[in-house]
């Protein structure tokens, strides 16, 4: 039992080491938590069925596409609602447990102003209220009843407010504008309307194809049941659905949801984790290697090297257990809040909650766990095993030694950095920001591993200014020179924390600038009206017919899922509703190659889309539209300004019937007045769009900074942690400086410099691994080099020279006190 009363001991007498040993270890926990409870939310995320409550059975189509023709290539969620065939209730009403099957419908329309303004308390005062309409036979499993009047037949409709026998004009997404007969009332929460099936059907905007099928059973046949014969009926035409699993076919969004999720716990978590591993393994290194001369006493005085790796291990055993539980509570609060802070972004639905079960916590416990017993066993090898005589002369002396198993490894993470950086350039989006976050962990790893000759290195380079600046100075470069390794321990989170935040921070501002200027350029229209669902269909000649106006076009915005080095990426699309001369007035897509046509079947492409998609003018650019039909429309033009614009341009009538509102989203006109145009939505100038369309990078940005912040954070807070153990470690020599005569504001002074030298050496080399990153990254990505915001960039700096200097100076204070010398 020795030796853990050995470990005892040291807990004991050695409370700064491992104080800061317990702040890293239970700031490690924190993001493993975190992150983890985020992966496992993301795995099990459920929406419970409402609209589908009452049917067991529903049957939808599969939501993903799929790169390829087997379930082994990339896929993704569609952009928009897949669909089923119509015909397929039919066949689902057939199987022999289902008493019938009925087809759901959904889709906005644009409803009746009146009624709404005066019965459901709308607040929209200039344009027609966004109303919801379905087939009234899906009421058969929703459960609404007619309060007055009877079902609709065509040409009729329900409403969920109004006077039965009355006749409202209602415009659906296939561009019909009718007075319908109000036939019945059926009292719910909301605009709603019913139209008969065939009406419903054919108004959809997607003639012939149904949202969902629900199928109901006959008595005593169970779901279970009915839901093997239906996918028996079906076959890979469809997916079935029942349990909880419905919730996600009513709201599509769940799959992006999970997305996010899985791949901020998964993608970004296993980052995090591995950065927050990795710094806690530094210090617990840096708390070991600060006791190397205890331990060759301890050799000295004839300690078996087993006995000191049981004493390492034993302290490990109590102080990392602790540590772990320690760091779980704050974060599983860091998750609720990140978690809600999603919610109220619109990205998971509301209905969706925070998994939290006793996985995470046990999974972070356990990393500190290990991280502690690795870290000691790897820094107190050496002073396990070397001879009692050797043991207290290079305790005394560092040694100047190059690693053969750290330089190799360390080299080969450079390589490995720089073949990666080189891969990114062909990356778009989430995974050139999941790129971004290896790239930079590869060069930090290189850091760490060359960390006391890129320390060396450093401080004889930066250490030449000093030995002109007065005694302090040079005492401290000689410091620094002498002590390379103490030098790279405070060193690398430093590193850590420039680079993290200022590749994801610096990422974002670089395609914000970028996609600002492609706006700015080539936004020539005068005015952009907007409304909700969308526009009316003769929104656009009614806007040509206004005074003024020279040029109208109608833009239907949706994304497509495009194949690009292997994967799925998702792309920006516009349907154009006008002629090629009056979308040229109102943008300036920078056309480089080709002619752009709006004819079926063409389409006009991004030029960096069409460079990754390895197509030219001429050929056919396989894509997804929306609801995941395939389609494979001939690139006529290549142009400049996708980012700001969009990056696929087309005819409306490819998109509109697979989107599920296929009214125009947006209207551009060339001169004309706001005025004038008000009857059509709201309308907005030059900038005021630019604004708006900068709040749909909005979640993005955000993202980017939390992840910049939790990373930056902890590093930020880590290199405080070493370079707090590290002054305190050093208490006996500053008591031997002030023995020789030095004040104690020399002795500052120069702790000051040592402080100024770490820290400048981590800007540096932090800002040329985020450069490393960042420049051949968004020259793939935009072309252009990053753009960095000096005051941003100003913040960084200044914050982390704050840090280190405070980190120095408060520790250094109270070791200079009388008193602790003494000690």
């Amino acid at each position: 039992m020795y030796p853990n009363g050995l470990a005892r001991a040291a807990l004991r007498f050695k409370p700064s080491t491992f104080t800061g040993t317990f702040i890293a270890l239970a700031l490690a926990a924190l993001i493993v938590t975190a992150c983890g409870i985020l992966l496992e939310t993301g795995v099990r995320a459920e929406v419970p069925p409402h609209r589908y409550a009452h049917a067991p059975v529903v049957a939808a189509a599969d939501q993903r596409a799929r790169l390829g023709h087997n379930d082994d290539g990339d896929d993704e969620p569609v952009p928009d609602r897949a669909r089923l065939s119509g015909s397929l209730v039919t066949e689902a009403a057939s199987v022999p447990g289902a008493r019938t099957a009925v087809a759901d419908i959904t889709f906005p329309i644009r409803g009746p102003h009146d009624i709404a303004r005066t019965t459901l308390t709308s607040t929209s005062t200039s344009t027609p209220t966004s109303w919801t309409a379905h087939n009234w036979s899906s009421t058969a499993f929703t459960g609404e009843r007619l309060t007055t009047g009877r079902a609709p037949a065509p040409g009729e409709v329900v409403l969920s407010a109004g006077t039965v026998g009355g006749r409202v004009t209602l415009t659906t997404p296939d561009g019909t504008r009718t007075a319908y007969r109000v036939s019945g009332i059926a009292r719910t929460p909301g605009a709603t309307a019913w139209f008969a099936d065939s009406d419903a059907l054919r108004h959809s905007g997607h003639p012939g194809r149904v949202d969902a099928i629900a199928v109901l059973p006959r008595a005593g046949v169970t779901p279970d049941t009915l839901r093997s014969q239906v996918a028996h009926a079906l076959g890979h035409r469809a997916l079935i659905h029942t349990g909880d699993d419905r919730g996600a076919v009513e709201d599509p969004s769940l799959a992006l949801a999970r997305e996010l999720l899985t791949g901020l716990g998964g993608s970004f978590g296993g980052i995090a984790a591995l950065v927050a591993v990795f710094t806690a393994a530094g210090t617990v290194a840096l708390g070991v290697g600060q006791r190397a001369r205890e331990f060759a006493l301890l050799r000295a005085i004839g300690t078996t090297p087993r006995q000191i790796r049981r004493t390492i291990a034993t302290e490990a055993l109590l102080v990392a257990p602790l540590a772990g539980a320690a760091g779980c509570l704050p974060g599983l609060a860091l998750a609720h809040w990140w978690f809600g802070q999603l919610q109220d972004k619109g990205a998971v639905p509301d209905a969706v909650h925070l998994s939290v079960s006793w996985i995470p916590p046990v999974t972070a416990v356990g990393a500190v766990l290990l991280t502690a017993l690795g870290a000691g066993y790897l820094a107190a090898h050496r002073s396990s095993r070397i001879k009692p005589g050797q043991a207290l002369g290079e305790a005394s002396v560092e040694p100047l030694r190059v690693g053969w198993i750290r330089t190799p490894l360390g080299l080969a993470a450079v390589a490995g950095g720089c073949v990666c950086a080189g891969l990114a350039s062909t990356l778009k989006g989430e995974d050139a920001a999941n790129a971004a976050l290896g790239i930079v962990f590869l060069f930090m790893l290189a850091v760490a591993l060359l960390g006391p000759l890129v320390a060396r290195v450093c401080a004889a380079l930066f250490g030449l200014p000093l030995r002109g600046a007065g005694a302090p100075a040079a005492l401290a470069a000689a410091n620094s020179r002498t002590h390379a390794r103490r030098l790279a321990s405070a060193i690398t989170p430093i590193v850590l924390a420039m680079a993290f935040a200022s590749v994801l921070v610096f990422l974002q501002t670089s395609e914000d600038k970028v996609t600002a200027d492609q706006q700015r350029a080539g936004v020539t229209a005068d005015h952009i009206v907007t409304a909700e669902p969308g526009l009316a269909p003769d929104a656009v000649p009614r806007a040509r017919r206004a005074p003024g106006v020279t040029a109208a076009v109608g833009l239907l915005r949706t994304s497509v899922l495009v194949p690009v080095a292997g994967s799925l990426e998702s792309a920006s699309a516009q349907g154009v509703t006008g002629s090629t001369r009056d979308l040229a007035a109102v943008q300036d897509l920078d056309v480089r190659a080709g002619r752009l046509t709006l004819r079926p079947g063409e389409i006009a492409v991004d030029a960096s889309l069409a460079r990754d998609a390895h197509v030219r003018v001429g050929r056919r650019l396989h894509l997804y539209l929306p609801d995941g039909t395939r389609a494979a429309p001939v690139v006529v033009a290549t142009y400049g300004r996708g980012l700001g614009l969009s990056q696929l341009t087309m005819d409306r009538g490819a998109l509109a019937a697979h989107v599920t509102s296929a009214f125009d989203t947006e209207l551009w006109t060339k001169g004309g007045t706001a005025g004038a145009l008000a009857p059509l939505g709201t309308v907005l100038d030059r900038s005021g769009y630019s604004a708006a369309q900068s709040l749909d990078r909005e979640l993005n940005a955000w993202a980017n900074s939390v992840m910049a912040a939790v990373l930056g954070g902890f590093a930020a807070v880590a290199a405080g942690n070493t370079l707090v153990m590290t002054v305190l470690d050093r208490r006996r020599e500053l008591g031997t400086l002030r023995l020789i005569g030095s004040t104690r504001r020399q002795i500052l002074r120069m702790l000051h410099w040592e402080a100024l030298l770490v820290t400048v050496v981590g800007i540096v080399l932090g800002t040329a691994i985020a450069l490393a990153t960042l420049v051949p990254m968004m020259k793939g990505l935009t072309g252009r080099g990053p753009y960095i915001p000096p005051h941003v960039y100003g913040a960084f700096a200044g914050g982390i020279l704050v840090l280190g200097l405070a980190a120095v100076t408060l520790p250094a204070r109270a070791a200079l006190r009388r008193k602790t010398l003494e000690r």
